[in-house]
């Protein structure tokens, strides 16, 4: 059996089971992601003059067309099956799956990125992006991904998650709550490091008085001239107040949007799944590419996003 785009762009249903996305997100990118290509060729194809024949020549590949090779790196971020089922559902051998993999994965990162769906990766261009957003209410969370344990002696113990009670590796994102999407996201952490230090890290500043919601794990992280709101803990020996309950009832509702998100990042299994690939970076390449197709399906899903707004006191 070989899958194809042509056999699925019109059966929606099965479509977003194999994809994560419909027919109009996949065309919606296509053109984009043709140039990617077109530039991917180019930087990493020898020149004309060095080649023994001409670009194209010799056995046709299995992903002939731009759709082909769309459809085949969106499979594999969606489902996650190992190299070799993806070589027998796309009619090649497991180290052409390999080398289309990490070659499609760059292309499609370039696409996103032209196209403007890529969330921020430093301090610099957080503050520019979240001054354009129409919404001053923003949420930072960590989300962390289970990975296969290391074989180098120190590297399990950086990795290893007593919240998780495995080896991860650990992101923070900021969300704009009013569009409901991913405007940040850090750089790539073991699992042991707390998500406070993962944040400080990077020098984020907000706008001027806007909303920053956050969990527990994010207690004395305290942006210049921003509000925080995080739940209240109970006083030793105390009980919370009537009015402290309402608060993190409020604060509880909004982080609600939060893990909503992250269950849109999510929705492509290979920053669901324990993670196998061991290439360098590549952890880093695919959760910023499953940022970057959340922000892309929230955009042309819901292009009128609903506003959160109002003060919690």
């Amino acid at each position: 059996m070989r899958v194809r785009y042509d056999d699925m762009k019109n059966d929606p249903i099965k479509l977003r089971a194999w994809t994560g996305m419909d027919r109009t997100e996949i065309e919606h990118i296509l053109p984009t992601f043709e140039l990617a290509w077109d530039e991917h060729r180019r930087t990493h194809h020898r020149p004309p003059t060095e080649r023994k024949r001409v670009l194209g020549a010799g056995r046709k590949s299995q992903l002939a067309t731009t759709i082909d090779k769309l459809f085949f790196i969106l499979v594999y971020f969606k489902t996650y099956p190992l190299q070799e089922v993806m070589a027998t559902l796309f009619g090649m051998s497991q180290s052409q799956a390999n080398e289309w993999i990490h070659r499609l994965s760059a292309v499609l990162q370039a696409t996103l990125a032209t196209d403007q769906y890529l969330p921020a990766r430093d301090a610099a261009t957080l503050a520019a992006v979240l001054a354009e957003c129409e919404n001053d209410t923003f949420a930072i969370d960590g989300t962390e991904r289970p990975i296969q344990r290391s074989s180098d002696d120190v590297i399990p113990q950086q990795q290893y998650s007593g919240k998780k009670k495995t080896h991860t590796v650990k992101n923070v994102v900021i969300i704009d709550l009013g569009e409901r999407k991913v405007q940040f996201l850090s750089a790539t952490a073991p699992g042991a490091k707390h998500d406070k230090t993962v944040a400080e890290q990077t020098d984020m500043r907000f706008p001027p008085m806007s909303e920053l919601y956050q969990d527990s794990g994010f207690q004395g992280f305290a942006p210049m001239d921003v509000m925080i709101y995080q739940p209240i803990k109970k006083p030793r020996g105390q009980e919370r107040t009537d009015a402290d309950r309402a608060h993190n009832h409020l604060v509880g509702q909004l982080r609600v949007a939060v893990e909503h998100v992250l269950a849109g990042i999510k929705r492509v299994r290979i920053v669901k799944d324990r993670f196998r690939n061991t290439k360098a970076r590549f952890a880093d390449r695919v959760m910023l590419i499953a940022c970057g197709l959340h922000n892309l399906r929230q955009d042309i899903r819901h292009p009128v996003a609903s506003m959160v707004g109002g003060c919690l006191s």
